[in-house]
């Protein structure tokens, strides 16, 4: 699986999938370091390289061709100057499972506009639900990211399995505000403020880090990260077959 995503939903999207056994190759431009914490959070279970797409494209097309999914996490069209456009991978690459997660989704008139979990809960609502009579509000956490990360892989699985049944290639789109659409429209219940819960079986120690462990399992096993803790940008990228 080809990871060409940062910050945090894409990333939580590539990481399950990667709990889940699958090779996961992120790729990062040389000039865009990414933040030590960050890569802690986001990178277990993946190898991580740095690669140029616009000088190196034959390298990416090599990449390309022995993927089963790639994952994008950027504006719709910002990757088509690199040949990544979803219609023209699945013509050169048939077969190809094309997961893309943007904040607005494709289509409308913020399509194309930047943007990032705390931002789209405040177009859409939720900071005025979370706020008080004189500030906005914010979620305890980043759960439009994390949630349509979730939902990302989840989706991914379930494509490539048509893909083995049916042939074909497969888009996926995801957004993080058709995922605020989608929670905002869930049923409410109250929260037990008094209500404590023990953290600890729900944190895994790896290396120096200790991180939330992976949701849910495998053949009844709980699912955990696979050390050792992995290093930004220090991967080849090359699949782990070549």
């Amino acid at each position: 699986m080809l990871d060409l995503t940062r910050v945090i939903a894409g990333p939580v999207a590539t990481r399950t999938l990667a709990v889940h056994g699958a090779d996961v190759l992120r790729l990062d431009a040389p000039d865009r370091p990414e933040i030590p914490l960050q890569s802690a959070d986001t990178l277990p279970g993946k190898r991580s390289a740095l690669l140029d797409l616009g000088s190196r494209r034959d390298e990416l097309e090599r990449l390309l061709g022995g993927a089963d999914v790639v994952v994008t996490g950027y504006r719709p069209g910002a990757l088509d100057r690199f040949g990544l456009a979803p219609e023209e991978l699945a013509q050169r690459h048939p077969g190809l499972v094309i997961v893309t997660l943007s904040a607005w989704g494709h289509r409308g008139p913020w399509a194309h506009r930047r943007g990032f979990d705390s931002i789209v809960q405040a177009a859409c609502g939720i900071a005025v639900a979370e706020g008080g009579p004189d500030a906005p509000g914010a979620l305890p956490a980043q759960v439009l990211d994390h949630a349509t990360g979730y939902l990302g892989a989840a989706a991914a699985l379930l494509a490539l399995a048509r893909q083995r049944r049916d042939g074909g290639s497969h888009h996926i789109r995801l957004a993080l505000a058709a995922t605020a659409a989608w929670l905002q429209g869930l049923p409410r219940q109250s929260a037990d403020a008094g209500a404590e819960v023990d953290p600890a079986p729900y944190l895994q120690e790896l290396d120096a880090f200790t991180l939330a462990r992976p949701p849910g399992t495998v053949d009844g096993e709980r699912l955990a990260w696979r050390p050792p803790a992995p290093s930004f940008g220090t991967a080849s990228p090359v699949w782990l077959d070549e």
